[in-house]
């Protein structure tokens, strides 16, 4: 490589270089699959259901499971008779019974 310009060929390869490394980055985001789904409108909707149906799922049983855990949490603090804690608990109950009986038709 001679001081100054670059020449005309090696402008070449490495224009060359680096339109095979933007190939292979397009080719490994999957773009020419992601434009075929935006043009094919059913099969979008139905990858966007089935997703939705997971998502709705997985929130479900999350929270399933969170809510079990704190409710296990709750129960023995009420068997260890926490002052502050059980007083609590017993203000939520009372609160909760209000509202139940206040909606009654």
């Amino acid at each position: 490589m001679r001081h100054g310009k670059p020449s005309q060929e090696e402008l070449l390869q490495a224009l060359q270089e680096k339109i095979t490394r933007l190939t292979v980055n397009l080719e490994k985001m999957k773009l020419a699959e992601y434009v075929d789904l935006l043009h094919n409108t059913p099969r979008l909707l139905w990858v966007n259901f089935i997703s939705g149906l997971a998502r709705g799922l997985g929130i479900a049983i999350g929270f399933a499971i969170l809510g079990a855990i704190v409710i296990l949490i709750l129960r023995k603090m009420v068997t260890l008779n926490l002052p502050l804690v059980g007083n609590f608990i017993a203000d939520i109950v009372d609160i909760v019974q209000a509202q139940l009986e206040s909606r009654k038709y």
